[in-house]
């Protein structure tokens, strides 16, 4: 287990507790935000809404079927789903839905994946500077009722910053799909 010097206690006020996530993750906008959680000993989720307005945007959960169904036209894209102890990154493309007792299936040539649609609770548009190469990375990023990441979904992932046309997709699915605050 990582240390930090930081410790966020329960009992902190909400923007104190946020300014210090803010700063730790702003120390490296290029870390990943899966080991700060670690660091912080926090639910990752604490961290990207912590962001919000800045780098990251919540989404409207209530429409997290017709988000992921809107990355089919996207044609290939980085996916990556951790649990505790493993990761997993896929390259592909959604598509070829279905629905059966409560799991979204997408089942093409390059991804299968089953999406517990229970487990879900927030989905965020989140953007930084990669870990791998510090250039800027588009994703949608979902977590589960405990903040734990669900997967996430790259529109690029290192090599370059993305093109004019990949920023402008990626900013009209947060302008369709942004929470009303």
């Amino acid at each position: 287990m990582l240390q930090t010097e930081t410790t966020i206690a329960a009992e902190m006020l909400t923007t104190e507790r946020m300014q210090i996530i803010r700063d730790a993750f702003n120390s490296d906008r290029s870390q990943m935000t899966l080991m700060l959680a670690q660091k912080l000993n926090i639910p990752e989720v604490e961290i990207i809404r912590s962001l919000e307005g800045d780098i990251a945007h919540e989404l409207d959960f209530v429409r997290w079927e017709e988000i992921i169904r809107a990355f089919e036209t996207l044609g290939n894209v980085h996916v990556i789903v951790s649990n505790g102890a493993t990761t997993i990154e896929a390259f592909g493309q959604f598509g070829n839905f279905t629905n059966t007792d409560g799991f979204l299936n997408i089942r093409t040539k390059s991804l299968d994946m089953h999406i517990r649609s229970w487990e879900l609770a927030s989905v965020f548009a989140f953007s930084k500077p990669s870990h791998l190469d510090r250039h800027e990375s588009l994703s949608f990023q979902f977590f589960d009722r405990r903040g734990n990441a669900a997967f996430k979904v790259f529109l690029n992932f290192g090599g370059k910053d993305p093109d004019s046309q990949l920023i402008h997709t990626y900013r009209d699915l947060i302008k369709k799909f942004i929470k009303n605050q």
